[in-house]
Order: C-alpha cells, then structure tokens, then sequence
C-alpha cells in the first residue's frame, strides 16, 4: 500500500461497535471483494470490500472475518483468515500478510489461514442462533455480477436451514454513517492531495489541451503524495460535456470560451476525497459565465449553512430547492410563471439543478447513510450545487466536503480555491 498504516484502534473499536448491535447468540461473517477478471488472464485492480476494510483494516482480496461475541469459548469470538502465502505468491503477485502483520494491522488477536474457515465456522455456527450475513443495500447499486457475498448466502442457506437469518447491512448503514475523528483526518488528507491536484491543473489548463491531459497532470499529483489514485472515475468536461452529469470519456478538447467542469477526488488509505470546481478555459470568465457560476456558490454557501443536526435530507433538499429558484429567477432561467405552474413533484429549478445537493462521503463516495435519519455530528457529507444549461453549452458546478460539528460545519476543503476572481487570478498567474 503507498499510504501509512491505519492506526489497529480504529477497527477495534468499530468492531466493538458492531458487536453492540448483533443479537444475542449471534454470528456475523464478512469477505472481501472478489478479484474481477478482464479478458485473457486480466484482471482489474483489486478494491477491498468497505465494510471489512471498515471493521479489520485489512486491503488485501480473500480475507474474511468472523464475529461470534457470545461463544463460549473466547478464541472463537474474533477471527480473521487470510490468504495464505507461499514462494510462487511471492514472486508473482509480492508480499502478502504474515499472520503477525494482520494481527498488527487489525487488532483481531486470532489470524488463521482459510483453509481453517470451514472447520471452525462449524464449530461456532452451532452455539449461534442467528447468522448475519452481509449484502449491498446502497439505495443506488445496481449489482449485477454475483459478489462473495451472494455465493456465500447462498452456500450457508443450504447448509444450515435452520438458523435464523439477519441482514448486517442496516448496521454497517448506521455506524458507518458517524465518522470517528481518525476518519476525518483521512478524508481531510484525501481532500488536501485533491486540492494540490487542482492547483496543478490551474497552471496547465489553456485552451487546446484534451480533457485526458488534464486527467493526466491529476492523476499524476495523486500519486505523488500517496494516493491510491482517484476515488471515482473523472469528470473532466468542458464546454457542453458539463451538462452531461456523468461525463467520464474526458477525451475532447477544451476551446477558447468554454469553461471546464473537474469533478475528482483522491482515494488516500481507502477513504474517498469528492471535489468540483468550475474554471474557465482561457484563464477569463465572462460576465455571464461569472453571473451563473457566482449563483451556483451562492447556493452552495447557503446550504453548508443547513447541515445541522437535527435536520433531514429531505427537508435539507427541498429548502435547497427554493434557494436554486431564486438564484434561477435572478438569471432569467426561469419566471414566476414557471414557478406557478410547475408541477410540485418537479419545480421548475429542476430543469436546470436536477440532482441532489449532498450524499454521505467516506470509505465509499457515495457512503452509507440513511436517508430518512437527521443529520448528526460526525457525518461527512458533499455540498454540490450545480446549474446546467444546455442551450448555452454551460455547466458549473461546486462542490466542497463538509464535517457536521455541533457548532455547525467543517469545510474540509475550505483551503480549496474556489471564488471567481482567485481561480482567475491564479491561471493568470502561470501563463
């Protein structure tokens, strides 16, 4: 891994936390992500399964942990397994961990080898009466390749009928969803190396580039300070391609006028940065691109200000909403009779902000949270309002990172340029 070790602590203490929700007599098991195969003998890069890397600290495929905090016997109440290595491992695919480095960098006292899993799950399953197992509940996921997760539910069903069943996903939603300060401070580093990516960019942009150039010049700044590399795939879209929500082809090039919309983030020690920001091509907005991309921070300014506890997404988003229709009303996007005869289930602001202004940010961009949960500190949310109008070839978008605190919010990506005339300032600076 190109980033420092997490500190034991911090899965220690999240599997105590998870401990807290099991029923009695219960036992939870969870794996890693699988390997996912290319073509020929490819595979793709391997990205550890959130949860287990959540409660074990582990990054490595094949791994499984199993949690069975009321046996009677103490060793079989925490386990890890793992791959076990050999020479022809080693030279092939590199160091995999000992048992000591797992024990190190988990905190779990017990490390066994799989080829053990079977044998002791049947010595625990029997003292269970309840078998957690884990699945994808992301309100958004769209799984469509059978995970380690499915085959295994569908193996363990059939081998022991009679246990009752839980889902483990409804309690991973709820802790992951509070973060722990060590958290934070990971997310604060994935939004620092962001933020130097941006700076790299700002004196590269001009126009004639292709957007895959200036992928290039981020991804190389992310490497540099330890990056795993980007926590989601680019948005590098200029001109009519910042109108298009999930542009990722990032291969045309950039045009004297346009401005340039950069939605990335740094993935550091599996924890997710997610930036926006909007600058012109040429180094110069013009006063109509000024206009929008001021409304658009306006908003975003204005809903930082909303995420408090106690608050709710739903309220949050719809206040949002009437933040977006003025600033709209104000651009002569929209008129009052647009307001007056929208459809209450689709505002008129929609046609030009049709997506959510946060979503929970951590191991995942788009993090575990419950919607229907009021908001608390320690969550870790986006703010990113954006207005999009097509007729004009124009997209902006604004989007910082952001700590609920008691006292209000921590804008982790406060650091970040992002008015108008500083962006300007600072191509201006390096051409």
């Amino acid at each position: 891994m190109k980033y420092l070790p997490t500190i034991p602590q911090l899965f220690t203490e999240n599997r105590k936390k998870l401990v807290k929700e099991l029923k009695t007599g219960a036992v939870a098991i969870l794996f890693s992500n699988d390997i996912m195969p290319t073509n020929a003998d490819g595979t793709m890069r391997f990205k550890q399964q959130t949860d287990l890397f959540y409660l074990t600290g582990i990054d490595q495929e094949e791994s499984i942990l199993l949690l069975a905090p009321d046996h009677p016997d103490e060793r079989l109440r925490e386990i890890l397994f793992l791959r076990e290595t050999n020479e022809d491992i080693a030279i092939w695919e590199g160091h995999k961990y000992t048992q000591e480095e797992a024990i190190a960098a988990s905190g779990v006292q017990r490390v066994e080898w799989n080829s053990q899993f079977l044998k002791i799950l049947q010595q625990i399953v029997f003292e269970a009466e309840f078998i957690y197992l884990n699945t994808n509940e992301h309100l958004r996921a769209s799984t469509e390749v059978q995970t380690r997760d499915a085959r295994f539910i569908n193996w363990c069903k059939e081998k022991y009928p009679l246990h009752k069943y839980e889902r483990l996903a409804p309690l991973m939603h709820r802790l992951r969803a509070i973060k722990a300060e060590v958290e934070i401070d990971l997310i604060q580093k994935a939004a620092e190396i962001t933020g130097k990516a941006f700076h790299r960019v700002l004196s590269f942009v001009k126009p004639g580039v292709h957007e895959y150039e200036i992928e290039a010049e981020i991804i190389h700044e992310f490497l540099r300070n330890k990056a795993t590399g980007f926590s989601f795939e680019p948005i590098i879209a200029s001109g009519f391609n910042a109108c298009v929500l999930h542009y990722i082809s990032n291969k045309e090039i950039c045009k004297d006028g346009d401005v340039l919309l950069l939605d990335f983030g740094a993935d550091f020690a599996n924890y997710a940065g997610d930036m926006t920001r909007s600058i012109p091509v040429n180094g110069r907005f013009t006063k109509r691109q000024k206009d929008v991309y001021n409304a658009v921070l306006r908003v975003q300014r204005e809903a930082m200000k909303m995420l408090t506890p106690g608050n709710t997404i739903t309220a949050y988003h719809k206040e949002v909403g009437k933040i977006m229709e003025s600033e709209l009303l104000g651009l002569g996007l929209i008129t009052q009779t647009d307001i007056k005869n929208q459809n209450p289930a689709y505002p008129a602001y929609k046609k030009y902000f049709m997506h959510g202004t946060s979503h929970h940010l951590g191991l995942d961009v788009h993090d575990y949270g419950d919607v229907y949960r009021a908001f608390e500190p320690g969550m870790v949310f986006t703010v990113e309002p954006g207005i999009y109008i097509r007729e004009e070839s124009l997209g902006i978008r604004l989007e910082n990172d952001v700590v609920i605190r008691n006292e209000g919010t921590e804008d982790l990506m406060a650091n970040i340029p992002i008015e108008a005339e500083e962006i300007e300032e600072l191509m201006n600076a390096a051409r």
